[in-house]
């Protein structure tokens, strides 16, 4: 990205052009004969009372305005004017995006009172089918500056005792569940509180960053810091009924070039007014786009440290190192190895997700990762860590999803010094482990091995279970190293349907069936195994995944011994949340359970992911 291009402009862009291209953009293919000048039509009549407006498709002649804020940057150019009366009705913005295209720079001023003629359209940020909502705004405008530094528009204050405390309205079962067609009750509904304000010139004052900076530019702030307080300072999403509605994405309208967008970890304070328009994005839904932008006062926050092991305790850990491959730069092999042995201790087994193959992203066949994770054995050794040995299945080329040609898997590293691990040959792709009665114990067929992959239902495209079986002080550990579905394909929280639609959720459902059955074979074969299941299993604490998961009493979700403000392992558009877990078997019923924050909520990250530790005396 240039580094005078904020947030994602590039995608918007290609997203609107594609719209004008295919008609998704409602009017957008052909205009209506042009209206007689001087119609009447003012900035609440095209906005109207609902989130699609009544003269969508339709040509309308000099709407007057005052411009509050422009987008000169990318290629997604426009800018923002907002009626200074306005009618009086909470239910109707008096905003208004003009968009001016890919390649046009608008030739207009904040604070020029203008006129403007063109198209009243629906932008729907991602298309339909991604059930988001539509931005409504002027296309393929004609623009008259009648006089400039003009006085803005007072700010509306978005604030806790203005944001309503109940999210959204559930949607028309008529039309889908969508809430487009009801009419905004903005004293009742987030939603409809943010969309009544879409196009205006809003504010917020000093609030608490809930989603650190990211690469795009972009950080999160609440207005309600009371809603749902997590202990490093951000929001926790802690049911589907818990979507925090004091959330709100802060974007610059200064380009990157000309200010550097402020660094900012979760807990931090954005100090000050921010102000600028409301708008509505693909990637987080509304969204203050800063005209003039608060400070960042740093809070200090530090990455936790997890306390080392004691005698006896093994320590379990999984960690999602994002797409980790070869080509990485050396510090991002170095920083990730210093993280296992200062903020993990030294785990005795490491579960490791998105470790790439050896070409990385490369579409080249290639599938072993052994370089990879010797590069990474060797960076954890020169922190002063143990000297892991590693276990692992290669996949098949390009059949478990993730990036094309990265070929992720799951890998197992063990200290030798403190635990051994229990081969039996014959692990590969598509051959399952199963489990056998050996003795008075239970034994895997494959170790290591790959759960039921035959099982389409659950692991098309998909990371298949990856099952070790360790032995620790003559007793032997089941470890179920695993990395679900993603969340693609599911509608936003924003969402015009709601409730939102998780469509990603059948086949994590399915999966976590899979491996409960697993594990009950385990269980079936010695009822007080210890079983660890653990990994990204991308599904919240309390999702079906995750009661599939426990179902029949054959794991227990630890993360739930922590108390709620620590229970989250990723932060998404400013919630705080469980991606990543450890399930223990019942005989595992006396433990100690650690969520490591060590990147989740900072700007500088060597994974999106917080490692989770797990340790207990077998």
């Amino acid at each position: 990205m240039p580094s005078s291009v904020v947030p994602r402009t590039a995608a918007v862009a290609s997203l609107v052009a594609a719209a004008l291209a295919a008609g998704l953009l409602t009017g957008s293919a052909a205009a209506s004969a042009a209206p007689a000048p001087g119609d009447g039509v003012r900035i609440h009549d095209v906005q109207g009372s609902t989130r699609t407006s009544p003269l969508a498709g339709q040509a309308v002649a000099e709407v007057p305005g005052i411009v509050t804020g422009v987008r000169t940057y990318g290629s997604s150019r426009g800018f923002w004017i907002q009626d200074p009366g306005g009618d009086g009705d909470p239910a109707t913005s008096e905003g208004l995006f003009v968009f001016t295209g890919p390649g046009s720079t608008p030739a207009v001023k904040v604070g020029d009172d203008v006129r403007v003629s063109g198209t009243v359209a629906e932008f729907v940020p991602g298309g339909a089918a991604s059930g988001n909502q539509s931005l409504t705004q002027l296309s393929r405008p004609t623009v008259t500056v009648l006089s400039s530094g003009n006085e803005l528009p007072a700010p509306v204050t978005v604030s806790a005792w203005s944001v309503p405390s109940r999210y959204a309205p559930e949607g028309d079962p008529a039309a889908g569940g969508s809430v487009n067609a009801l009419p905004l009750k903005p004293r009742t509904y987030a939603l409809d509180y943010y969309e009544s304000l879409e196009g205006t010139n809003v504010r917020v004052g000093t609030s608490r960053v809930v989603g650190a900076t990211d690469p795009f530019s972009e950080l999160w702030v609440t207005v309600k810091p009371f809603e749902n307080p997590t202990a490093g300072g951000g929001t926790r999403y802690g049911s589907y009924a818990s979507q925090n509605t004091g959330r709100l994405q802060i974007q610059s309208l200064v380009p990157t070039a000309e200010q550097p967008f402020p660094k900012a970890n979760v807990g931090d304070w954005l100090t000050g007014w921010t102000e600028g328009p409301l708008d509505f994005s693909q990637f987080g839904g509304y969204t203050l786009t800063a005209r003039t932008l608060g400070t960042v006062a740093d809070r200090g926050l530090q990455p936790e440290r997890t306390r080392p092991q004691r005698r006896g305790e093994l320590a379990v850990a999984t960690y999602n190192v994002e797409n980790l491959d070869p080509s990485d730069p050396q510090e991002t092999f170095d920083a990730l190895g210093r993280a296992v042995v200062e903020n993990l201790a030294s785990p005795d087994i490491l579960a490791l997700e998105e470790i790439q193959d050896n070409s990385g992203s490369r579409n080249d066949g290639t599938v072993a990762a052994d370089k990879t994770v010797r590069k990474f054995t060797e960076a954890i050794v020169a922190a002063g860590g143990p000297a892991y040995e590693w276990r692992s299945v290669d996949p098949e080329n390009n059949k478990d999803g993730g990036q094309p040609g990265g070929n992720i898997r799951q890998v197992f590293l063990f200290n030798p010094e403190r635990v051994s691990f229990t081969d039996r040959a014959g692990g590969d792709a598509t051959t399952p482990t199963g489990v056998v009665r050996d003795g008075r114990r239970a034994a895997l067929t494959l170790s290591p091995g790959r759960v039921d992959p035959g099982n389409t239902a659950a692991w098309e495209s998909s990371r298949k279970p990856l099952a070790g079986e360790f032995s620790f002080r003559g007793r032997p550990v089941f470890v179920i190293a695993n990395h679900f579905a993603s969340k693609g394909g599911d509608q936003a929280l924003t969402s015009q349907f709601q409730p939102p639609n998780r469509s990603s959720e059948v086949q994590r459902v399915a999966q976590a069936r899979s491996v409960n059955t697993f594990v009950k074979e385990i269980l079936k074969a010695d009822r007080r195994a210890d079983v660890l299941v653990v990994g990204d299993i991308n599904d919240f604490e309390f999702s079906a995944t995750t009661k599939t998961l426990t179902e029949g009493g054959a794991l227990h979700a630890a993360i739930t011994s922590l108390p709620r403000a620590e229970r989250y392992s990723y932060v998404f558009q400013g919630n705080s949340q469980v991606l990543d877990q450890i399930l223990t078997s019942p005989s595992i019923d006396d433990f100690e359970y650690d969520s490591v924050h060590i990147n989740a909520e900072f700007a500088e990250q060597n994974s999106d992911h917080d490692p989770q530790v797990l340790r207990f005396r077998p």
